[in-house]
């Protein structure tokens, strides 16, 4: 009995000592603090190769399945590649990385039960210090307002992909009580680092001005995303004096998309607007237009038509001509920490990377200094976010208004030759028009 209490007493002993040369070493922070991974069915193990344990996690939520796979798993890569270059570490914190999955394989894309599964796993457990997502605004819009009401937050979200208006501010396009709803706290905690569809709505509708579009039809999916950049586009064309054809929702289930062709070609529109996503059976509906109305017709879309790879991989030498926009200024153009990261990352993926996967690893620079300069605490993180400034970034110089959008707001156009997508033009439109769409 005796030589139990001893050994009892030695453990506790050992327990208590290791823990001081772990806190004396300074490797696990002044607390000791260790963080708690989020559940497997969503996430991956927590990536971290710095010194002793992460004291916090830093999430992302990215539909990594379906047919635009290819692309948010790269964009997860890069984030993890940045916090590899800081150690770790944002500041005095060690801080560990998951990658957590909004798609289900039966979708094939984002599902909403699996963004609200997400979200709520994220504001209960405590040592998620941010989320870096989401790629579908459809999702943010789901996740937002259950991060703002987290334990000790809100916490902070800081997205490199969503683009749908309404969700940091109001105007044409947005539902009523947008963006209010989203933060039911009265406090902001997302921000984006790339422009709203009012600007890329504004741009497409610029490009089919210089293309020579006098006529066009806008079709649209259905989502908060696809018919919100419909509706910015179609405002910013009849500011331009494009004449509107017509307006309507294609079928994401559908098998034949020939009767929509026939109704547009009856229209004599010189152009066709695609306001959704590919996972919608864009490649089908991009073929099937492409055949009934024939190669002088053009067919612009936004960037939920990306990777352009997916786009023609389901629509073929169909999809040769069209152009498709991206908010944010292409690789080529990147200059010092943007051009070392494209350089750099490139060489670990061994391809040129996708122009999200540059805004990823913006995002991941972003949270490590938001974090860095909090105390910790998930209201500072994300009051931190708010209050970004960057100078010379991934992406150059740029930073957060009061609703949370980017100050930086330029729209590539890339266009689909010889089966790939080639940078065509950028575009900045006049605030004017983007006030107008």
């Amino acid at each position: 009995m005796k030589k139990r209490v001893f050994a009892g007493a030695l453990v506790a002993a050992l327990a208590t000592l290791a823990v001081a040369v772990v806190s004396a070493s300074g490797s696990s922070g002044p607390a000791a603090k260790h963080a708690s991974p989020l559940p497997s069915s969503s996430c991956s193990p927590i990536q971290y190769k710095g010194s002793g344990s992460p004291q916090y996690l830093i999430a992302s939520d990215l539909p990594l399945q379906g047919a635009g796979r290819t692309q948010t798993v790269e964009m997860t890569k890069a984030i993890n590649f940045v916090l590899g270059q800081h150690g770790y570490k944002a500041g005095k914190y060690t801080v560990g990385y998951q990658s957590c999955d909004d798609a289900t394989a039966q979708a094939g894309k984002w599902d909403a039960a699996k963004c609200s599964a997400n979200a709520n796993a994220y504001a209960q457990n405590k040592d998620v210090a941010l989320v870096i997502g989401t790629f579908n605004s459809g999702c943010a819009a789901i996740i937002i307002p259950i991060l703002n009401r987290a334990p000790n937050g809100p916490v902070g979200m800081i997205s490199p992909a969503n683009t749908y208006v309404g969700l940091t501010h109001g105007g044409p396009g947005t539902s009523a009580g947008e963006p209010g709803k989203y933060y039911p706290t009265g406090k902001r905690n997302y921000i984006r680092i790339v422009a709203a569809d009012d600007y890329q709505g504004a741009a497409d509708a610029l490009l089919a001005k210089q293309l020579g579009i006098k006529r066009v039809y806008i079709l649209n999916d259905k989502e908060a995303y696809g018919l919100g950049v419909a509706t910015n586009f179609r405002n910013a064309a009849k500011a331009l004096g494009i004449n509107v054809a017509g307006f309507a929702a294609w079928d994401g289930k559908a098998s034949s998309y020939e009767a929509i062709a026939v109704k547009i070609k009856q229209t004599n529109a010189s152009g066709v607007f695609l306001g959704g996503l590919i996972c919608e059976n864009g490649g089908k509906l991009v073929k099937d237009l492409r055949s009934g109305l024939g190669s002088g017709v053009k067919i612009l879309a936004p960037d939920g038509f990306t990777p352009v790879s997916a786009v023609v991989s389901g629509a073929g030498k169909s999809a040769e001509g069209m152009t498709v926009s991206v908010a944010g200024i292409p690789n080529s153009q990147l200059k010092g920490a943007g051009k070392s990261f494209v350089q750099n990352f490139g060489k670990v993926i061994k391809k040129e990377p996708d122009p999200y996967s540059v805004y990823a690893g913006q995002a991941a620079e972003v949270a490590v200094t938001a974090l860095s300069k909090s105390n910790g605490t998930r209201a500072a993180v994300a009051n931190s976010l708010l209050n970004t400034k960057v100078s010379n970034g991934i992406i150059g110089s740029f930073s957060i208004d009061k609703n949370g959008d980017v100050t930086a707001n330029a729209v590539t156009i890339y266009l689909v030759k010889g089966g790939k997508s080639t940078f065509y033009r950028v575009i900045v439109p006049p605030a004017k028009l983007v006030k107008t769409a």
